[in-house]
């Protein structure tokens, strides 16, 4: 086997070791309902403590550190899970830590970071300004850096959920696991396929975000002028290079789904499962349920990276799952300015099996009939056939949709 900068079957075996009583087990759950006709698990690492997969390499990656580096602390640099993992992982192991933060990070995330007893420093700008103030404090104080992916022991961390997985579903044939920086796939797809070659690995990628299938699929690793999605966790605009060389070797293939796929995921785990996702967390269900990669006939299971969702865009991520999944309609209806039509409109819907949520009338535009106006009618709906019937109706009636 190639050099991996180290990363070997082993260091994963001595990460689970070590990670004992630290990281949780976490719970494997059948899912019959995501994608009716699929045979769906759900790896639950949104349940793992602090919410993310991630204390799992960082944890591993600062046990390996020697007394003098110990002393001395460790810096990370991280707007989520990464900077959580590595707070928790430095208090238990009696390590000092800061923890670089861009200024707009979410609040909830950085009281959870110092919650756990992390020095918090704000950089003003964005992710890339907090990672360049890290590196410099790292060699003006000396600190070691713990990478959010690009590590050989951090991946080997992370590749303790794969001897979950090959104990917790041994005759499983595929898992779709999140990309961001590439940490989690792979140690997900190195120790998987080095115990069981036949399983099929499937990355997944934000379509606002997709480094890493670009940088496979061109065979060099590049790096995207932007990224924008709401699955935060993976918004990464370059991936590492172990990383890289990792899922260029091990991993079968990289999809994406887009942010209304992801909402409609993170709405579905939670009404059907009870379980609260974060954006990242939820790509791989997103993957299976919009049919992004054949699971038909297969064990497939869907890796649930993160939960901590920001609370503040929670309602948004809903809103916009509900219309993804045709639970959540408006509809704009050209009518006669004359009495009695809000009643036929409303009379078609309520027969239809259509719940009303709210109601605008307004009159035509210059140049449209002078007696005319516009309905716009927002409704709850059970799918999108079930918008298709009651469009059906409407214009059955003789009324005029304008959208």
């Amino acid at each position: 086997m190639e050099n991996l900068q180290g990363l070997t079957l082993d260091s994963v075996y001595r990460a689970s070791y070590a990670l004992r009583g630290v990281a949780r087990k976490t719970d494997v759950l059948p899912s019959l309902r995501l994608k009716p006709g699929l045979d769906l698990y759900l790896k639950t690492e949104n349940l793992q403590i602090t919410g993310s997969f991630k204390v799992r390499g960082a944890y591993y990656r600062m046990s390996r550190l020697s007394d003098e580096e110990k002393a001395r602390g460790v810096i990370a640099c991280s707007a989520g899970n990464h900077a959580q993992g590595v707070a928790l992982a430095a208090r238990q192991n009696g390590i000092p830590a800061v923890i670089c933060l861009p200024d707009s990070a979410p609040i909830s995330k950085v009281e959870a970071t110092r919650s756990y007893g992390a020095e918090i420093c704000l950089v003003e700008g964005v992710y890339d300004d907090a990672y360049q103030k890290a590196l410099a404090l790292r060699d003006e104080k000396g600190y070691t850096f713990i990478h959010p992916f690009d590590d050989p022991d951090v991946i080997a961390g992370q590749g303790t959920i794969a001897l979950e997985l090959i104990e917790q579903v041994p005759d499983m044939d595929a898992v779709l696991v999140p990309i961001g920086g590439g940490g989690l796939i792979s140690g997900v797809a190195y120790t998987i396929k080095s115990l069981n070659p036949r399983v099929r690995v499937i990355g997944v990628q934000s379509s606002g975000a997709p480094s890493m299938l670009d940088s496979v699929r061109d065979g060099h690793i590049e790096t995207l002028p932007s990224v924008f999605t709401i699955a935060d966790g993976i918004a990464v605009k370059r991936p590492g290079d172990l990383t890289y060389d990792v899922v260029s070797r091990y991993v079968d293939e990289i999809v994406t789904v887009n942010d209304d796929e992801i909402a409609a995921a993170i709405l579905a785990l939670m009404e059907q499962h009870k379980l609260v996702t974060e954006g990242a967390g939820a790509v791989s269900v997103a993957a299976a349920m919009f049919d992004k990669v054949d699971l038909k006939g297969k064990k497939a299971v869907c890796l649930l990276s993160g939960g901590n969702i920001d609370v503040t865009i929670l309602s948004r991520v809903i809103t916009r799952g509900l219309i993804m999944s045709g639970r959540s309609c408006q509809l704009t209806v050209e009518l006669v300015d004359k009495p009695g039509q809000l009643l036929t409109v409303s009379r078609i819907i309520a027969e239809q099996g259509g719940n009303v949520t709210s109601v605008h009338h307004e009159h035509s535009n210059a140049g449209s009939d002078v007696n005319g106006c516009y309905l716009r009618v927002a409704m709850e709906t059970r799918n999108h056939e079930h918008i298709q019937a009651i469009r059906n109706a409407l214009t059955a009636a003789g009324l005029k949709i304008a959208d």
